[in-house]
C-alpha cells in the first residue's frame, strides 16, 4: 500500500501531527523543568567533600564490633605523574578507553546501558566514565534512581569544563577502593606486591585495574581468585585491543606469575566470616552501599561460639600437622531451625601466610567422602527401601566395561574397598550407613538412583553438584565437591525433621538514621518427607549400630545427649570430613591441606572428629541448660511383615516349588500301588508332598526391580546391568561358607509368583 500525497493533505493527518507535536513539547518542557529543579551540587562542594560515613558490621548481639569497614581505611595519595603508565592504560581499557576524547559522559554507553537495562530488567548496566564514577564517589549518594543519575551527568559535565583529564584520573586512582581497608592505587600497589604505584608490571596493573568492579568478591585474598584471574586476563586482552601495549608486551603479561603478599587485616573479628557478609552485601546492593552507606549490620554470628572455634582450631591443627600432616583446618555452624550462621573458622590462623590461612575453607568446595551417605540412603527410603534392607557387602565389581570377576579398581574397572579392607557379607541399610561401610553405599545409590539422589541433594542445598553423569557410583563416595558450609546445612535439613531453610549471614541492616532498611524473613521449604529425615536421624545417632566399626565409646558418642553425625574421608586422604547435629544446631569440621596435598592414611574419626566432639560438647551441655535438649523424634514404625524378605532384613530365603516332572511320575506309580481308599488324609498328604523347600541366596536385585522394590519379583532381573556384578560375587560367597545353592534352571523357575517364608536368620 502507497501513501499518496493526497494523505498529508488529509484533516485526520494534520490535527494527528498537531497532536503530536503538542505532546512532544509538553513532555520535553516537563523535563526541561523537572531537570532545571533538581539540586545539583555545588563544584565548590567537590573540594569540600568529607569522607563517606563508615560501614559496620556486629555479631548477632549488636554490641560486639565484628568490623568497620572505614575505621582502619589505608590511603597513601601519590600525584598522576608518580602513577604507572600500565596502571593508567589499564584502568582506561577496562573502565573508560575514551576517557581523553569525551567531555564527561559518553551518550551511546548511556544509551546501550538503558537498552540492556530495559532488556534485563535489573538495571546494573550505568555506561558511566571515569569523570561519572569520580563525581559518584565523592559528591554524590550511592541510592540507584533517576534523578541521582541526572545529577551525575550533569555534575560530570560542569566538571570537566573546570578541571583536566589529568587531575581528574588522579581523583579517580586516588580514591577508588581495591578492597577491605585498601583506597588509592599506591596503597593498593603496596599492599598487594609490596611496591610504589610506579614500579608496578603489565601484569600486576592489570591485576589492579580489575578489582574496583567487585573488589570484595574478587579480592585475591578471598574464595574467589580463579575469577580475579579471569577478569585480569580480559584487562589484558582490552589493552591489546585499545593499543595500549604491545602482542610481545600481552604475551609475557599472561604468561607472567604474579604473587600477592599475605593479608595482615587489624581491628577484625572473625575476619572470614566478615568477608563473607561482605561479599554478601556487594552481590546483594553493590559495592557502594557498602563502601558509603553508613549502614550498621547485626549478623548471625555468635561470637563467643566463634572465640572458642577460633581457639580449638589452632590448638588441633598444630597437632594434626605433627600426628597426620593436616596442617588448616575449618569449622561452621549452623542453626537448622532458622539457618542462621552463626560460627565460621576458614582456616585454622586467617593471617598465616604459611597456609594461604585467609582462604576461606567453609565455602570452597572439596570432595565430602562418605560424608555425602546420608543423601543417598535418604533417596533410597523415599522409593521404599528400609533401614531393615539386606545387601551384601563383598568386593564386587560395578563397572559394565569389566568382568564380574574383575576386581580392579583402575579406570575403566570401578571396585571400591572398605575403609578397613573388610568386607562383612549381608548387612543391613541401618548398619551400613551408621557404619560407614562403601561397597552398601554404592549398591544404595544404585537402587536409589543416580540422578534422583543428585537431585534431593541440589534441593538440600548441594547446589554445586551438577554434573551428575561425571561423577557416576562415585558421587556416594564424595566424587562431587561440596563446600562445608552447604553440607553442613543439608544436615541442617535432617535436623530440621526434613525442611530446608538456607544459610545465611545477616539478621538486619539499618542505614545511617537508623532506619531498618532489611530484616530476613527465613524461607523454608519442605524438600524432604519429615518421616525419612527421621530414619536418617534415627540411624546416625543409633550408638549400637554404629559400634562394631567405631566401638562404643568412640568420640561421636554422647551419652546422654541425642546427637545424629557422620564422617567422611576421600579415598586419597586430602580430606577428612565430619558433620553432626541436634534439633537446633549442625556443625561441621574438616582438615586437610590448602594446597589438596595428602595427609596420613587415617580415617576421619582421627584426624577432624576430636576438634568437632571438643566444640561441640559444651554446646550440648549450654543447650541443655537453654531447655533445649530436645531428642529426635522416633520414625514411624512399619509392619515389616508384609514386605519381601530382604526389604525387612532376611538374606536367606526358602521358595516353596512344585516338583518336576519326573519325580511327579515317580510318586504316582508309588501311590498306585497304595490303598486307593486311603481318603481325605490320603489326598492331604499327597499335597503336602507335591512343595519342597530350598534355599536361595542371591543378591538384592534378584527380588527387586530397584525403580519399584515393593512390586512384584522381576521376571528378568538379568536386565538390569548390575545385576551379573552383584550376584556373581554373591554365589561365590555362597559356595565358600558351604551353604545350598539354587542351579541356574531352578533360579529361573523361583523368579516370579513363589511362595516364600524367612530362613530364620
Amino acid at each position: 500500500m502507497f501513501v499518496t500525497k493526497k494523505f498529508f493533505t488529509h484533516p485526520i493527518f494534520k490535527y494527528g501531527l498537531i497532536f503530536f507535536i503538542s505532546v512532544f513539547v509538553f513532555s520535553l518542557g516537563a523535563v526541561i523543568l523537572w531537570v532545571s529543579n533538581l539540586k545539583i551540587p555545588h563544584l565548590d562542594s567537590f573540594s569540600e567533600r568529607q569522607v563517606e560515613q563508615t560501614t559496620k558490621i556486629y555479631a548477632r548481639d549488636g554490641k560486639t564490633l565484628l568490623f568497620d569497614v572505614f575505621e582502619h581505611a589505608r590511603r597513601t595519595e601519590v600525584p598522576f605523574e608518580e602513577i604507572s603508565e600500565y596502571i593508567k592504560f589499564a584502568t582506561m581499557a577496562i573502565e573508560d578507553s575514551g576517557f581523553y576524547e569525551h567531555r564527561g559522559i559518553q551518550p551511546k554507553a548511556i544509551l546501550r546501558a538503558v537498552l540492556v537495562n530495559l532488556r534485563t530488567g535489573d538495571f546494573t548496566q550505568g555506561g558511566s566514565t571515569l569523570t561519572q564514577q569520580v563525581v559518584k564517589n565523592s559528591v554524590l549518594t550511592p541510592e540507584k534512581v533517576i534523578s541521582r543519575k541526572l545529577k551525575e551527568w550533569i555534575f560530570s559535565v560542569r566538571l570537566e569544563r573546570v578541571m583536566d583529564k589529568d587531575t581528574i584520573f588522579e581523583f579517580y586512582l586516588n580514591e577508588t577502593p581495591y578492597g577491605g581497608t585498601i583506597y588509592g592505587v599506591e596503597q593498593a600497589s603496596l599492599s598487594f606486591f609490596g611496591k610504589s604505584a610506579s614500579d608496578v608490571t603489565i601484569a600486576e596493573a592489570a591485576y589492579l585495574a580489575a578489582l574496583p568492579v567487585a573488589p570484595t568478591r574478587l579480592s585475591p585474598y578471598g574464595s574467589n581468585r580463579e575469577l580475579l584471574d579471569r577478569r585480569q586476563r580480559f584487562v589484558l586482552n582490552k589493552m591489546l585491543d585499545h593499543d595500549f601495549i604491545t602482542e610481545e608486551e600481552h604475551l609475557s603479561a599472561t604468561e607472567e606469575e604474579v604473587v600477592f603478599l599475605s593479608r595482615e587485616e587489624g581491628g577484625i573479628k572473625a575476619p572470614h566470616f566478615v568477608m563473607y557478609v561482605q561479599e554478601y552485601l556487594e552481590t546483594k546492593y553493590g559495592k557502594d552501599i557498602l563502601d558509603r552507606g553508613g549502614l550498621s549490620i547485626t549478623t548471625t554470628l555468635d561470637y563467643d561460639m566463634q572465640k572458642e572455634a577460633e581457639r580449638l582450631a589452632l590448638e588441633h591443627s598444630f597437632r594434626n600437622k605433627d600426628n597426620f600432616n593436616a596442617e588448616n583446618i575449618a569449622l561452621t555452624a549452623i542453626d537448622p531451625k532458622t539457618g542462621e550462621i552463626l560460627v565460621m573458622v576458614g582456616s585454622r590462623d586467617y593471617s598465616d601466610p604459611d597456609i594461604d590461612g585467609n582462604y576461606n575453607i567453609t565455602t570452597s568446595y572439596r570432595q565430602p567422602g562418605s560424608a555425602f551417605k546420608p543423601i543417598a540412603y535418604a533417596q533410597a527410603f523415599i522409593k521404599g527401601y528400609t533401614p531393615e534392607t539386606v545387601l551384601f557387602d563383598l568386593k564386587t565389581q560395578f563397572s559394565t566395561a569389566c568382568k564380574p570377576y574383575d576386581s580392579s579398581h583402575s579406570y575403566p574397572c570401578y571396585s571400591p574397598q572398605n575403609f578397613d579392607g573388610i568386607f562383612r557379607g549381608p548387612i543391613t541399610m541401618r548398619e551400613a550407613l551408621a557404619q560407614s561401610i562403601n561397597v552398601p553405599a554404592v549398591k544404595t545409590l544404585h537402587l536409589a538412583g543416580l540422578r534422583e539422589t543428585g537431585q534431593l541433594a541440589q534441593s538440600m542445598g548441594l547446589e554445586n553438584l551438577t554434573d551428575i553423569d561425571r561423577y557416576g557410583l562415585t558421587m556416594v563416595l564424595g566424587g562431587g565437591e561440596v563446600s562445608l558450609l552447604d553440607i553442613t546445612s543439608a544436615y541442617g535439613v535432617f535436623a530440621n525433621e526434613g525442611i530446608r531453610i538456607k544459610p545465611f549471614p545477616v539478621l538486619k541492616i539499618e542505614n545511617n538514621k537508623g532506619e531498618l532498611q532489611e530484616e530476613h524473613q527465613p524461607v523454608r521449604e519442605r524438600v524432604l518427607d519429615k518421616n525419612i529425615a527421621l530414619m536418617i536421624s534415627d540411624i546416625l545417632s543409633d550408638n549400637s549400630a554404629r559400634a562394631p566399626a567405631f566401638g562404643e565409646n568412640s568420640l561421636l558418642h554422647f551419652p546422654g545427649y541425642s546427637v545424629a553425625v557422620k564422617t567422611g574421608t576421600t579415598n586419597d586422604y586430602r580430606d577428612a570430613w565430619v558433620v553432626g547435629y541436634t534439633p537446633h544446631i549442625a556443625v561441621g569440621a574438616w582438615a586437610g591441606n590448602n594446597d589438596n596435598s595428602p595427609m596420613e592414611r587415617r580415617v576421619a574419626s582421627f584426624i577432624i572428629t576430636p576438634f568437632w566432639r571438643d566444640f561441640i560438647q559444651p554446646v550440648l551441655v549450654e543447650q541443655r541448660g537453654l531447655g533445649l535438649n530436645a531428642v529426635f523424634p522416633s520414625p514411624k514404625e512399619e509392619n515389616l511383615s508384609l514386605l519381601k524378605p530382604v526389604l525387612r532384613g532376611s538374606w536367606r530365603v526358602e521358595i516353596f516349588e512344585d516338583k518336576d516332572e519326573n519325580n511327579e511320575e515317580e510318586e504316582e506309580d508309588n501311590e498306585n500301588e497304595n490303598n486307593e481308599n486311603e481318603g481325605d488324609e490320603n489326598e492331604n498328604n499327597e499335597t503336602q508332598q507335591e512343595r519342597v523347600p530350598s534355599l536361595s541366596i542371591h543378591s538384592i536385585l534378584h527380588w527387586v526391580d530397584r525403580k519399584n522394590p515393593r512390586g512384584d519379583i522381576p521376571s528378568n532381573p538379568h536386565m538390569d546391568p548390575q545385576y551379573i556384578y552383584w550376584e556373581y560375587p554373591v554365589q561365590r560367597w555362597a559356595e565358600w561358607h558351604g551353604m545350598i545353592r539354587v542351579d541356574e534352571k531352578e533360579e529361573s523357575n523361583q523368579n516370579n509368583n513363589s511362595e516364600y517364608i524367612e530362613d530364620g536368620e
